[in-house]
């Protein structure tokens, strides 16, 4: 789950950009997502990469696996 590190919580995020990159038209290459958290204005970038297999996160947000602070 991607959250807003401000406010702890993904409650208040909403996509502002995405992107899916297909390199042969069939297999999903890179996921690129652009958050703003419409509570305080916090901004981030998630971005996967399958051939790397690695994720970047950029700015005010952060991807966890545990429940939220703030649900």
């Amino acid at each position: 789950m991607i959250t807003c590190t401000n406010c702890e919580t993904a409650q208040f995020l909403q996509i502002t950009q995405s992107r899916v990159y297909f390199e042969d038209g069939e297999m999903i290459n890179e996921i690129s997502e652009t958050y703003e958290c419409t509570l305080c204005g916090a901004t981030g970038q998630y971005v996967y990469d399958d051939d790397s297999d690695e994720e970047t996160i950029t700015g005010d947000v952060e991807h966890t696996t545990e429940r939220p602070k703030y649900a």
